[in-house]
């Protein structure tokens, strides 16, 4: 961890939180009269998770699985692993998976089609951050907060190393 690197603030708190409010009711709004089974993809996810659902004014629950593609480096590996999956029954659930970045979209093509296959009534996605430049497979999130071009990312759930998470605005590191 180096705390002499200079931040440039990329999408400040007050920004995210407006975002939030925003796709929280655009949620509320497509899944009037139904309840959703959030799914959040661990760890990054969790900060956002928490305050979308926090703006979600239909019945929600909130399960976690956790997946790696990273590990400690700035950029994806390609290899997506479930490290723990869901322990409840989706069958004829609306899943809604929230992720805090999508990028190459690898991660969420395995969620998706891993979660598919356990029969729900339908799966949509959200994201905080959308990085298309990046896509390496063809899937577009159902939500987004942000579209931000290709550039390394740290704050508001978004590691680097295992530190950033909980500084509560996105920023990169200049050089």
């Amino acid at each position: 961890m180096d705390e002499n690197k200079k931040r440039k603030v990329i999408i400040s708190e007050d920004e995210i939180t407006e975002k939030i409010k925003e796709v929280g009711k655009r949620v509320s709004q497509d899944y009037e009269g139904r309840d959703i089974l959030v799914v959040s993809l661990l760890k990054g996810s969790f900060i956002f998770t928490a305050d979308l659902v926090r703006q979600i004014n239909v019945p929600t629950q909130v399960e976690f699985m956790t997946t790696s593609s990273y590990g400690h480096n700035e950029e994806s590996a390609g290899e997506v692993d479930i490290l723990n999956d869901l322990d409840v029954d989706v069958r004829g659930r609306d899943i809604l998976i929230v992720d805090d970045i999508m990028d190459t979209g690898l991660t969420m093509k395995k969620i998706i089609e891993h979660l598919e296959s356990k029969g729900p009534n339908s799966v949509r996605t959200c994201v905080l951050l959308d990085k298309p430049e990046r896509r390496k497979v063809d899937i577009t999130p159902s939500y987004v907060g942000f579209t931000i071009p290709d550039l390394f990312i740290v704050g508001y759930g978004l590691n680097y190393g295992d530190y950033y998470r909980g500084v509560p605005y996105i920023f990169s590191f200049q050089e």
